[in-house]
């Protein structure tokens, strides 16, 4: 009696161990491919996204897809408007996010700060603008030369996409520019987005925690910042922005 008790025992642990196996490898794919977690590093979406806003990723809505998977499942591609996170054109270890403002075969330019979308100016809602100033190369893009720091895929593109003073977003590319526009390096200063960059999109601000942009870039999370947290959760964490959801904004 006690041997046949202990061998269901035995069975009855391995299948509980077995079971949960394969729920926690489930549940880590599916983290890892349809969901995943990422950290404003900056401020160049500020008055959307914060830097230290920790977001849900939505990394299903863009993925690469087929003639099977586009009827299963609930792939687009992206529109003007969408919040996209990417790998940096220049430095592809490096993600970004940045807002969609011009997909393929789109007119583009900007005329004292104000967008001009195919020919007609564009509301733009969610922009915030900090500087009273104007600079040319930024501000009235592509009319002015370009300045110094502007990389060499920038000046590649207004070499060869700006037609009758409008840049003319090219097939399989996005152009893309921050909402804090003042204060942010984008598609201006390094060129376009490949779609094939293209990772995902922010779905829900699920902690927001005040720290400065060097304790975040890169995924360098040290101790000093780890202290920073721990010293300082209650008091610096951004309890207004729990579970905040992420929207775009659409433009025509």
């Amino acid at each position: 009696m006690w041997n046949r008790y202990q061998a269901l025992t035995r069975g009855v642990n391995r299948g509980f161990i077995a079971e949960w196996t394969v729920t926690i490898i489930v549940m880590l794919f599916l983290f890892t491919s349809v969901v995943q977690g990422y950290v404003i590093p900056s401020g160049s979406m500020e008055g959307t996204l914060l830097t230290g806003d920790h977001v849900f990723v939505d990394k299903l809505t863009f993925a690469p897809r087929d003639a099977i998977s586009s009827r299963l499942l609930p792939y687009r591609d992206v529109r003007r408007g969408d919040i996209v996170i990417f790998r940096d054109p220049v430095d592809i270890d490096k993600d970004l996010v940045k807002r969609a403002i011009g997909i393929p075969g789109d007119r583009i330019r900007l005329v004292n700060k104000q967008l001009i979308l195919n020919g007609h100016a564009v509301n733009e809602p969610y922009v915030q603008h900090i500087t009273p100033y104007i600079d040319p190369y930024r501000d009235d893009f592509p009319a002015a030369p370009p300045e110094p720091g502007v990389m060499q895929p920038a000046i590649a593109m207004l070499t060869g996409n700006v037609v009758n003073g409008e840049l003319i977003v090219p097939p399989g590319c996005i152009f893309a520019m921050g909402d804090n526009r003042d204060d942010s390096l984008d598609s201006r200063y390094w060129g376009f987005v490949p779609r094939q960059n293209i990772e995902g999109t922010p779905l829900v601000v699920y902690w927001s925690f005040d720290a400065p942009t060097a304790d975040l870039m890169n995924g360098n999370i040290g101790v000093d910042h780890m202290v920073d947290v721990v010293t300082h959760f209650f008091t610096k964490t951004r309890w207004s922005r729990t579970l905040k959801l992420v929207h775009g904004y659409p433009l025509q």
